[in-house]
């Protein structure tokens, strides 16, 4: 990002200079092949109609400009007019002290700055323990928040609690079925209903605070144990979420939506826009003036709401909110979902960029090779408490991070939890410890660790490798932008794949306390630092520890 910040502050200099306007289709990248340079650049090529001179000529132009720079080292001129820039070797070396300068900081952008967004993201119907689907959700949209807020956003995290409808009925009606087994009746199961034994559970402790629940007519009985289900499966989910080290700062209950008459409020907003009418004893919503298939009923006509109808009214009560984006992640089954709510948001008069969705793809979980069925019903499922305890923490969220979000993730337990280089999480976690063990090895044999980089210091970093690293470590601020701008946290996973890589790579043929040559050690062991921190902000980014020792 410094390298292309500076490029472009250069670039517009010279155009000004020129008396010429910043053409918006200009582009300033690495180039595919390093071996043209460090970065690239179309300016003259989108430039030249409005310099009135041909794209080449214009090119050798503002390619003389850029020599005056001490900090370029060399510019050419490629194809029919593109510019290919390599900044000299003491630029890279002032990315050492940018990243000291910065420190916990040092990554961040202000892409976002000044914006409010809300992450909503997990919202699992509180009828069963979370899963190992559930937690691939939870580690995408943590690690979106810490991203955004990264990028200079303000975000507000939430959880939709769907405590109002047909799932709430059913989960108090498995409790009370449960609990008359319990009590000796012997009942056939009946087709929809909960199966997990923590339903079994559940009853057992409904039937201890309630030893008369048998005796009271089932209208009465049916709340007491659907609010008991509701309540202890949400304090086990909040309980999962934090040990999974992910936070909801809100925690949104639907039925205060009806409560406090927020349907009827945007039912009122959409009949004065022309959006919403009667048909049929229901009440439609227009969705096809929005690009939709067909209209969609928002109340039926025997009354009852739809989940469209609740959703829309969620969403107008978070833009009252005053957020200025909003996020829902939402498993992949709900892809015919989005078209919908975008409609919705539109309706409401909120521009198309204010609302996003990212799609989650399901995890299929292996065990020795076998794919294990997971389904709240039937509960034959691995709960994300249960794989976590298994693999830990870090191993959990560095593999749901390890795709990207809409496609399949094959979650090998076994694979997961060796501590080898196959292993993406150890990979990475191990970059990190080789540092600090390394540190420790100089200290330990007397070798000075500089306390801070200076350009002495860092003039003995001349060699390809070095200096690889060094652009390396100044994409951070790119990979971070480009992360919040594409809503995608799996660039960061595979950005520090990358620099993982790199630094086991630079480690294996280049020595540090063996460097014979102090100068070199120096430098060496300083570039190490930067790399350390880089990797300790993406991890955090990930919501990952970076761990001294392995």
């Amino acid at each position: 990002m410094r390298a292309k910040n500076h490029l472009l502050g250069s670039l517009k200099a010279i155009v000004a200079g020129m008396d010429l306007q910043w053409p918006d289709k200009t582009t300033i990248e690495p180039p595919k092949d390093k071996q043209h340079g460090d970065m690239a650049a179309n300016i003259a090529m989108v430039l030249a109609k409005q310099a009135h001179t041909s794209p080449r000529e214009l090119a050798a132009r503002i390619a003389g400009e850029l020599q005056h720079d001490p900090r370029i080292a060399n510019v050419d001129i490629a194809g029919p007019g593109f510019l290919n820039i390599t900044f000299a070797a003491d630029f890279w070396h002032s990315t050492i002290p940018a990243i000291e300068e910065a420190g916990p900081r040092f990554g961040s952008v202000e892409y976002g700055k000044g914006k409010r967004a809300q992450v909503e993201y997990v919202s699992a119907n509180p009828t069963g323990p979370l899963h190992i689907g559930h937690g691939r959700g939870a580690a995408v949209g943590d690690s979106l928040t810490r991203v955004l807020r990264f990028a200079g956003y303000d975000v507000e995290t939430e959880y939709y609690i769907n405590d109002a409808g047909r799932q709430m009925y059913i989960l108090g009606f498995s409790v009370l079925f449960r609990a008359k087994q319990l009590c000796g009746q012997n009942l056939p199961d009946p087709e929809d209903f909960y199966r997990g034994e923590y339903i079994k559970d559940i009853a057992a402790e409904v039937l201890k605070l309630h030893p008369d629940l048998m005796d009271m007519p089932e209208d009465d009985a049916l709340p007491i144990c659907r609010d008991y289900a509701l309540n202890d499966i949400l304090d086990g989910i909040r309980k999962d979420l934090a040990d999974f080290n992910v936070e909801h700062q809100v925690w949104f209950s639907e039925k205060s939506l009806l409560a406090e008459g927020a349907v009827d409020k945007t039912f009122d907003r959409l009949r004065e826009a022309g959006l919403a009418f009667e048909q049929d004893g229901a009440l439609w919503f227009r969705t096809t003036d929005f690009g939709d298939d067909k209209d969609r009923v928002l109340k039926k006509s025997n009354g009852l709401l739809t989940y469209f109808a609740s959703d829309i009214a969620y969403h107008d009560n978070k833009y009252d909110r005053g957020f200025d984006l909003c996020v829902d992640i939402w498993g992949a089954d709900h892809h015919g979902y989005v078209p919908r709510m975008r409609a919705a948001v539109e309706a409401l008069g909120k521009p198309k960029e204010s609302f996003d969705v990212i799609l989650v793809q399901l995890v299929n979980l292996l065990r020795g090779g076998e794919q294990v069925a997971m389904s709240t019903r039937a509960g034959t499922f691995d709960t994300l408490e249960e794989v976590v305890k298994e693999v830990g923490r870090d191993a959990a969220r560095f593999m749901f991070l390890s795709r990207k979000s809409d496609s399949h993730l094959d979650f090998d337990l076994d694979l997961v939890k060796q501590q080898s280089m196959d292993n993406p999480v150890y990979y990475v976690q191990y970059a990190h410890a080789r540092i600090a063990s390394v540190l420790r090895k100089a200290e330990e044999r007397g070798i000075a660790v500089p306390a801070k980089a200076t350009p002495a210091i860092l003039g003995a970093l001349t060699g390809q490798d070095e200096l690889d690293m060094l652009r390396l470590l100044d994409q951070f601020e790119d990979v971070v932008e480009s992360a919040a701008r594409q809503l995608a946290p799996h660039h960061i996973s595979f950005y520090m794949q990358d620099v993982a890589s790199a630094l086991h790579r630079f480690y294996a043929n280049n020595p540090v306390l063996n460097a014979g040559d102090n100068d070199v050690a120096a430098a060496r062991l300083v570039l190490l630092k930067g790399v350390a921190t880089v990797i300790r902000n993406g991890l955090d980014l990930l919501g990952v520890s970076a761990p001294e020792s392995m």
